[in-house]
């Protein structure tokens, strides 16, 4: 195969077919259809305090690893230091901090206002990342808090946030569009996918725009990190993850795959029974099929996790850990009131939680320590009511295998 640079792209048309055609739809809405279901029943079955807490943990481990796909990424104990402003005095490594703090804001931010425009705006709210507006807000979001040493490229040129590239770009063999036709490309991008009905053809559109992105390379840099998060909030806009999923985790396990259907994607028509645009149709389809999959999987894997019933024993066996192995002050007595926790409510006042413990009240209260203590619990206050929490060192019992670095990390501190 030629290693030859592909020539620039000056038109829209250069990077059709933006979407199968409808006799090749068919299976592909169907695939969409199954994600749909399997993510609305798991929206249902999944309760408020799992939509909350768990929400803050998935948005640093969704920054572990789209981090981790660019090579960029620190361990999640680095983060975790790093949210609480204590960075490293190594100066590579405090970047990377900052690199997976400024992820977590703008994923927070923008799925905060992606909630307002919905309300103000319905669908018209989620069409709304389709434009070239949103691109630059999240591009803005994503490296605005980082210093300008963080900023700076390969070549010695700083890389302004939020700014769509004015020079010339390839990646590997292929050459992006130009920056001239960069602006026409974006419209022709956002008119496609931006009309799609909701349901089936939606999703399998915002499949398809992640690849249309990362083939535009709208931006000098950080491209990588804008298209998987711009597909994380469709998902979140359509109402699909209730904030307990997201693909990002599925992309970067599956990494190689993932960056090789990229790169497929971006070939030319491989004959005349690929498709009738400029690129290769049947590479796009292998490409959705793949998200989808990634998706589906990402969906059924939470919903073994999240389970009412398997939690209860998670939450016995984190305990019995706890009270026995580490003598933290944490006692097993705690298991009815922290499974009723996550089941059924967002939080409650502390002196129901104690009455639960069915513990004298001294003893009940330097429990509710140990547990806050030990980020069982948490609260917004020293007397507040109390919410069910997810303590890093807990994950391999609340959620085995949901994130495999940050529960060796915390084996290992």
């Amino acid at each position: 195969m030629s290693s030859q640079i592909i020539p620039s792209y000056d038109h829209p048309d250069h990077f059709s077919p933006l979407m199968p055609t409808e006799m090749a739809l068919g299976p592909l809405l169907e695939r969409a259809s199954d994600l749909i279901r399997a993510a609305t029943a798991l929206g249902v079955s999944a309760g408020y305090t799992s939509q909350s807490e768990i929400g803050g943990l998935l948005r640093s481990m969704n920054s572990y690893y789209s981090n981790r796909i660019e090579g960029e990424h620190t361990r999640p104990s680095d983060i975790e230091r790093a949210l609480q402003q204590d960075f490293s005095a190594n100066a590579d490594l405090a970047r990377k901090q900052r690199l997976a703090v400024a992820h977590i804001h703008t994923e927070q931010h923008c799925e905060q206002d992606l909630s307002q425009r919905l309300r103000m705006a319905g669908d018209d709210g989620a069409r709304w990342l389709y434009s070239t507006e949103a691109l630059k807000q999240l591009h803005l979001r994503l490296f605005q808090e980082l210093p300008e040493e963080d900023l700076r490229l390969v070549d010695g040129s700083l890389m302004v946030p939020g700014e769509l590239r004015s020079r010339q770009v390839a990646v590997g063999r292929h050459e992006a569009p130009t920056a001239e036709a960069l602006p026409r490309f974006i419209e022709r991008w956002a008119q496609v996918y931006g009309r799609q009905r909701r349901g089936e053809a939606s999703v399998v559109a915002l499949a398809a725009a992640h690849h249309r992105l990362a083939w535009m390379h709208p931006f000098l840099d950080g491209n990588g990190r804008v298209a998987r998060l711009h597909t994380h909030l469709l998902l979140h806009a359509g109402g699909y993850t209730k904030g307990i999923w997201s693909p990002l985790r599925g992309f970067a396990r599956t990494e190689t795959r993932y960056k090789a259907l990229l790169q497929a994607a971006d070939e030319h028509r491989r004959s005349d029974l690929d498709g009738r645009g400029n690129l290769s149709q049947a590479a796009l389809i292998d490409w959705v099929n793949y998200t989808l999959d990634v998706c589906i999987d990402q969906v059924e894997f939470m919903a073994g996790m999240l389970d009412i019933q398997g939690m209860r024993g998670r939450i016995e066996a984190a305990l019995a850990f706890e009270s026995g192995a580490l003598k933290s002050g944490v006692r097993p007595e705690a298991l009815n009131a922290l499974h009723y926790l996550f089941a059924t409510q967002l939080s409650m006042p502390r002196a129901d939680f104690k009455a639960m413990l069915g513990l004298g009240d001294r003893v009940a209260s330097s429990t509710v320590s140990a547990l806050l203590s030990r980020g069982f619990l948490a609260t917004d206050s020293a007397y507040g009511a109390l919410r069910f929490a997810v303590p890093h060192h807990a994950l391999r019992f609340y959620f085995p295998a949901l994130w495999p670095e940050a529960e060796q990390d915390a084996a290992a501190v």
